[in-house]
């Protein structure tokens, strides 16, 4: 397999292919390990490659059997493999035991051959950290790829993978889908299991899934891992016939609002609202029901609040790391913004976490009202297209964490609502900007609805194709360099 063929083809199509006997599993993997090779130098989104796994035969029977995949830089997803979190105070630390996703992912049938780039902790919107360095997005070297999936976002943009990890808290699945040009869904709250070590992944606000370049993959990939595991605290309604079938589905008129009004004080990039209107004309013109309409939410109020929820027990995660790689936290294992996160969780009120979880739950509830009379919400995934490096990396001096949220979530503004309301949202690269990168606009929905946005999402990719783009630091590109 020639490696321009390789970087070209989805996972879905690769995985024909070796269901066939056409490409081996072990060919895949050697091609995605010439890939890193070959593309990491410019981008740096690969920060280790299982060697075992790339050199082994043997893989699940799922349906993506051999498909080669990367884990992201967080948590510890597999057993025995190193988890460090994009941190110095982690390096080296590895993690006891697989997850529920990672169990999902090998059942899959994906040969995971490495560890992607992301920021320390998964905290920053730009993939940038003092262990790894920074990741590029493929499109311009020296810009950022997003956080804090950039790493996997940048890998499969780049064509090294076809389908990578991610998570998402604040935007970490959409925000580099926006900045790398690929597809993003961040899947309802409790569509994909947390366990079993964690109930909930940071009180509900976060999910696991996946980066792809194909609205195909996404929906084959989600109905690979959304069964419900044992123990999971609840289960939340599916499509009875799967979410592939609505790849080809109608999803009716639908209700669509759009929107490009900030929701804090920061600028939205004139070509991202064309972007974001022409969409909501797409759609108009498909039949749907389209209305002007905003969303009431003060991102800026709820950066600062929710200071409180994301870092409460913060500082004992980080002793608890370090006690375990024998490290203690402190400015010199933990960069700038982490280290005042730290010291800000370890001298918070109690009160100030319930009261961080009353101001979700009431945010919520004027959410839902919204999603009571809209179907669906289009709007910029990010305000604005990816920025170079550092302007959002945790290693900025001077900044509270209050500070350095409120500045971190201005490009990113539009994302936060759906962690809050545990509604699913997807980022698409409908349009270009005229500056070279990629544009992204999202689409948000109600509770479990994440088949309409399969649905309005394959038409978006017939009417408003991104397939075909030439990324100046694609695998293609540079094989025929040379």
């Amino acid at each position: 397999m020639r490696l321009d063929e390789y970087a070209a083809l989805d996972a879905t199509a690769l995985a024909g292919l070796i269901r066939k006997g056409e490409v081996s599993a072990k060919e895949a993997a050697a091609a995605a390990a010439e890939a890193i090779t070959l593309v990491n130098p410019k981008v740096n989104a690969v920060v280790e490659t299982y060697d075992d796994n790339i050199e082994a035969s043997a893989v699940a029977d799922g349906p993506f059997a051999g498909v080669p995949f990367l884990i992201k830089d967080v948590r510890g997803h597999l057993g025995g493999r190193k988890a460090e979190f994009g941190s110095r105070l982690a390096e080296g630390y590895v993690a006891e035991a697989d997850t529920h996703y990672g169990e999902l992912v090998k059942k899959a049938g994906f040969n995971i051959i490495g560890r992607s780039n992301a920021p320390e902790h998964s905290i920053a919107t730009s993939t940038e950290n003092l262990l790894y360095g920074n990741t590029s997005t493929p499109w311009r070297e020296g810009y950022s790829a997003g956080g804090s999936t950039g790493g996997g976002a940048s890998a499969v943009a780049a064509g090294i993978v076809p389908v990578a990890h991610g998570s998402d808290i604040g935007g970490s699945i959409r925000i580099p889908a926006s900045w790398c040009g690929g597809v993003g869904l961040k899947p309802s709250r409790g569509r994909i299991s947390s366990g079993p070590q964690v109930d909930e992944g940071s009180f509900g606000l976060s999910m696991n899934f996946v980066q792809t370049r194909t609205m195909r993959d996404t929906a084959a990939i989600l109905d690979c891992l959304c069964p419900p595991q044992p123990g999971d605290p609840f289960i939340i309604p599916t499509p009875v016939e799967g979410f592939s079938a609505w790849l080809d589905k109608s999803p009716g008129k639908l209700r669509v609002a759009w929107t490009v009004s900030p929701t804090m004080d920061a600028p939205v990039d004139p070509e991202v609202a064309a972007a974001v209107e022409a969409t909501a004309k797409v759609l108009e013109g498909a039949g749907h029901h389209v209305d002007k309409a905003d969303l009431a939410f003060d991102q800026e109020q709820a950066s600062e609040v929710m200071c409180a929820v994301w870092f409460f027990g913060f500082h004992k995660m980080l002793d608890k790391i370090g006690q375990k790689t024998g490290r203690a936290a402190g400015p010199d294992t933990l960069e700038s913004v982490t280290w005042e996160i730290y010291k800000r969780a370890r001298d918070m009120d109690p009160y100030e976490f319930l009261d961080g979880l009353a101001w979700i739950n009431q945010a919520r509830r004027e959410i839902g009202r919204f999603f009571a009379k809209y179907d669906v919400l289009v709007s910029p995934t990010t305000a604005q297209v990816s920025q170079p490096h550092g302007l959002y990396g945790l290693n900025l001096s001077g900044l509270s964490p209050e500070e350095y949220m409120v500045l971190a979530d201005e490009p990113v503004q539009f994302c936060f609502p759906y962690n809050v309301a545990g509604t699913p949202a997807m980022s698409l690269p409908v349009a270009m900007h005229s500056n070279g990168l990629p544009i992204g606009v999202q689409l948000g929905a109600g509770p479990a609805q994440e088949h309409l946005l399969i649905a309005l999402g394959t038409m978006l990719e017939q009417e408003m194709p991104w397939a075909g783009r030439t990324l100046p630091l694609h695998v293609s590109r540079l094989a025929r360099q040379g």
